[in-house]
């Protein structure tokens, strides 16, 4: 099954992009939001992509850039650094930026990466491997409270005290397939229709593996101080956690004046999107623009 990127077309007309415009995607992944920039934004524009993910940067380095060559600035990092690493490679600022925050396709399908309980694979869940920190160390070495404080924290688990409890007993475990069983069996089916029971804990140890909230927080910092006047970040988010980080930044920024909504309420998919990919269900798009400096006045 290919990747099918999340509100493509809504993010791509709020960035609107120019042909002469420097935009940045800070989540390369599968490539399909860099791929449009690129495509709206000929014959001069630029897109400088990132993703931690090197499997990513070189599947982007065999496809998209052969099409787009010098026109597509690849780079190996986290987004969280972007606001340096692109005023190291020359420009002071950009035209828009995107950000969707889903882990692409490829990444949850692929089994050595752990992200996915749909086969069974080894518990790693990386997106950087060279990072030492992996899911099997977390349930394997972490105390049974540092494990139920991740899953209530970052998943919001109402029953992470009971899974943390069953982890620790079950040791070792060390694949997938192996959690998904433990914290099924910790969990109430009926309270979970749409999901599986295990869902929440996978997502709250990708979480904690990547560091994804606190790269989300340098991420947006970053990419409100790279704007010009008038440029656009869009943001696409997964999971209350990340919206709610979203929004809570984008209204500090909107009292400082620095930036005002494109859209007050979530941009959503519709409802033939969700029907077309599944995975889009729960994603929520967020907009701003950056003021010019007579505005914040």
């Amino acid at each position: 099954m290919k990747h099918v990127s999340v509100l493509l077309d809504e993010s791509i007309f709020a960035i609107s992009p120019k042909e002469n415009g420097i935009y940045v995607d800070f989540t390369l992944g599968a490539g399909g939001h860099a791929r449009m920039l690129l495509e709206k934004s000929a014959p001069e524009g630029i897109v400088i992509a990132f993703d931690r993910d090197k499997s990513a940067i070189e599947y982007a380095q065999n496809t998209i850039k052969r099409e787009f060559q010098d026109r597509l600035i690849l780079v190996n990092d986290n987004f969280s650094n972007a606001l340096a690493v692109v005023k190291s490679l020359g420009f002071n600022a950009v035209d828009g930026v995107m950000m969707d925050l889903g882990v692409s396709l490829d990444q949850l399908t692929s089994k050595d990466r752990g992200f996915s309980f749909a086969e069974d694979a080894a518990l790693d869940m990386r997106m950087d491997k060279t990072k030492p920190l992996t899911a099997a160390k977390i349930v394997n070495e972490w105390s049974e409270k540092d494990i139920e404080n991740i899953l209530r924290v970052y998943s919001e688990e109402r029953f992470a005290g009971r899974i943390a409890r069953n982890i620790v007993k079950a040791r070792p475990i060390m694949s997938t397939k192996q959690l998904a069983e433990i914290v099924e069996m910790c969990v109430p089916r009926n309270l979970y229709k749409r999901i599986h029971p295990a869902t929440r804990t996978f997502q709250a140890l990708r979480i904690v593996v990547n560091d994804e909230l606190e790269s989300l927080k340098k991420g947006l910092d970053a990419a409100v101080a790279l704007l010009k006047p008038s440029g656009v970040v869009c943001v696409i988010s997964f999971h209350s956690l990340e919206d709610r980080i979203v929004k809570n930044a984008f209204r500090d920024y909107k009292q400082k004046g620095v930036i005002r909504l494109i859209n007050k309420k979530p941009i959503i998919p519709t409802k033939g999107e969700i029907a077309k990919n599944r995975r889009a269900r729960s994603a929520k798009m967020r907009c701003v623009v950056k003021n010019k400096t007579e505005d914040a006045k």
